[in-house]
């Protein structure tokens, strides 16, 4: 069951509640070395993955994937979908969503039918939480739903009623507040019923943040106060912290800075007491921007620069972003423009690092500049004045949007700012993330923005796809440009989407040829059958439009396809347009095998061959010596699925 009030219904929960005991990986490896049966293979492999999944997510996806093999090659259906879900949950620990959503929902489909409502539940718990960190809330709110009808079965009240809540926080989120209210008001009243304090201060803090939406403003500090009162009778300094600031975000919604700072102000030694840098920074940040508004400027830069030194000691960028922003304003309240600027353009450095995927691309070329140009500011001086001034309604807008953001990870906000512009902030990023990733592999996009630039790497083996399309210069002059183009496009567009399904990574397209690897950025284990599997649904798509364009009349595309496994380096090529690209003798064979293979079938070399001969359900058909341009004689074989 997923925690709706953050850390603090995180640190408030008994410990058996969130934390399975798990086995010792050692004793498991010993198990495993001298297991007899392929079940207990499974099991114990599965028990390893899980014993990994809170520290080493690597360690979680390897030993998942080996009794996802083990499972498929055995037969042992639960073994296999526990061993998906193990391999989606170390996904989701690297942040990696769109690769921990496949997995888990394949682990769902088995479970469902293998009818286990148990597991159905726990998948959709986890397919709920990938949604959300997608900000895909329609889909969270669907998983939500499904899991709820399942708890209900199970007749656990209490964990009903956090679910309750749950599905409230997600009905925030999505800027349907009375439906959002009335979840926790529902919630409130099951705790309330049990008895359950926690469950009581969770719901109402999440109710006073709903009612502070919707301008409620009287009910939303009677719920918040509500809910710090319990935290304050539990003795917990995070909770009481949470609580806290809540207050401070309702004072500030209501204009009341005074207010604001008071609370805020009461963080500062209870995350002091706990050690926690993190949300110190935040608490600082968030100070500087209220005694900014109140014009104690003074105060107000020596909290600002706290909050940007501490923030830059535990790398949080967010932090540091706002850290700037809070400066911009106020030394632009202070007539000190050239300060302002300065701080104004780390502050877009930053955010856009974050949000913005055309800064991603800058940020190899500018390495994030944290000074501007003398000379040039002096020239243009009159005219940043005024950008300075103009930006600064768009600061303090960007200010109030970024506040929530200052305690996000624990709910301490205090920012002017409703459900709706969250949800658009959350949406807008999830799109800018997407665009990165059509550019770049995740892991090396990942790299990419956290060091300014992406290392070159030899893989030691990887499997290379290339496809052309028969006939294509005689098929362009029976087509327009236009029709040429949007045939293409259909047919890429559905070789990316088969690409995607199959964890291989589109490298580029040439004209009419397609170029694909499995087994990259992340080495894994499965890339020649990925690849092969991927291959044969290309060939099946441009099949049916072959015989679809046929029946009509119209010209169509016929197919070759070529693979070949072997060694490559791979990396980003260029500053400008920059692209994720790969290099080495097995990208030249794997485009022998392509331009030696014959239309319609899929054509392997040798190398590849020994790693899929003994795959269940391949089929091959040795060629033998085939002549290869540039190559020489090269064993070749079709492969064909049984």
């Amino acid at each position: 069951m997923r925690s709706n009030w953050f850390i603090l219904a995180l640190l408030l929960l008994p410990l058996t509640a969130r934390c399975a005991v798990q086995a010792d990986p050692d004793s498991l490896l010993r198990a495993l070395a001298i297991a007899q049966t392929d079940s207990s293979k499974v099991g114990l492999l599965n028990e390893l993955a899980s014993a990994y999944s809170e520290t080493e997510p690597d360690s979680t996806i390897a030993f998942g994937t080996k009794a996802k093999e083990l499972g498929e090659r055995s037969g042992q259906r639960p073994g296999l979908a526990e061993a998906l879900t193990n391999i989606g949950i170390g996904h989701m620990r690297k942040d990696e969503y769109a690769l921990a959503r496949s997995y888990l929902e394949r682990a769902l489909d088995l479970w469902e039918a293998m009818g286990n409502d148990e597991q159905r539940s726990r998948l959709h718990d986890l397919l709920g939480q990938v949604a959300e960190q997608q900000s895909d809330f329609p889909e969270a709110l669907k998983h939500d739903l499904a899991e709820l009808r399942y708890v209900e079965k199970s007749g656990d009240r209490s964990a009903f009623a956090e679910l309750t809540s749950t599905i409230g926080n997600v009905y925030e989120m999505m800027g349907q507040h009375d439906e959002a209210a009335a979840r926790q008001l529902a919630a409130i009243r099951i705790y309330e019923e049990l008895g359950d304090s926690l469950g009581i201060a969770r719901a109402s803090n999440n109710l006073g943040m709903v009612y502070d939406t919707q301008g409620k403003y009287a009910e939303g500090l009677a719920s918040l106060t509500r809910a710090l009162d319990i935290a304050k009778k539990m003795g917990n300094p995070m909770g009481i912290a949470i609580c806290t600031g809540s207050i401070a975000n309702h004072y500030h919604r209501m204009g009341n800075y005074e207010e604001a700072l008071r609370y805020t102000l009461q963080t500062v030694p209870l995350f002091e007491q706990m050690d926690n840098p993190f949300n110190l920074a935040a608490s600082h940040i968030n100070i500087g921007e209220l005694l900014t508004k109140l014009k104690r400027y003074k105060e107000a830069r020596e909290h600002l620069e706290v909050g940007l030194s501490l923030s830059q000691e535990i790398g949080a960028r967010q932090w540091i972003a706002n850290a700037h922003s809070g400066l911009t304003d106020l030394h632009t309240l202070q007539g000190d423009h050239e300060r302002a600027l300065y701080h104004y353009r780390l502050y877009n450095a930053y955010q856009d690092s974050i949000a913005n995927e055309e800064n991603v691309r800058k940020s190899v070329q500018v390495q994030m500049q944290y000074d501007f140009d003398k000379k040039e500011a002096e020239a243009r001086a009159e005219q940043e004045k005024k950008d300075a001034l103009a930006a600064k309604e768009i600061q303090r807008k960007e200010l109030q949007r970024n506040a929530l953001l200052g305690f996000g990870a624990v709910g301490i906000v205090f920012a002017v700012i409703d459900t709706r512009r969250r949800r658009r902030i959350k949406q807008e990023h999830a799109r800018s993330e997407a665009l990165l990733l059509n550019i770049l592999p995740a892991e090396v996009a990942e790299e990419l923005k956290a060091k300014g630039e992406a290392d070159a790497k030899q893989i030691d083996q990887v499997t290379v796809l290339f496809t052309d399309f028969k006939g294509f210069t005689a098929m362009s002059e029976q087509l327009s440009a236009k029709d040429l183009v949007r045939d293409l496009n259909e047919c890429f567009s559905a070789f990316d989407r088969i690409c995607e399904k199959h964890r291989i990574e589109k490298i580029k397209t040439i004209g009419d040829a397609y170029m694909a690897a499995g087994g990259l950025p992340t080495p894994n284990t499965t890339h020649a059958t990925d690849v092969i599997k991927a291959a044969w649904e290309m060939r099946y798509f441009i099949a049916e439009g072959k015989a679809r364009k046929a029946a009509q009349g119209l010209p169509y595309f016929e197919i070759r396809i070529g693979v070949h496994t072997g060694p490559v380096v791979a990396g980003i090529v260029g500053v400008k347009k920059f692209q994720y690209d790969i290099w080495g003798d097995t990208v030249n064979i794997a485009s022998r095998m392509e331009s030696s293979g014959e239309v319609g079938h899929v054509n392997i070399s040798e190398a590849t061959y020994a790693l899929v001969k003994d795959e269940p359900g391949f089929m091959f058909t040795p060629r033998g010596k085939v002549q290869a341009k540039g190559k020489g004689e090269m064993e070749m074989y079709f492969v064909a699925s049984t």
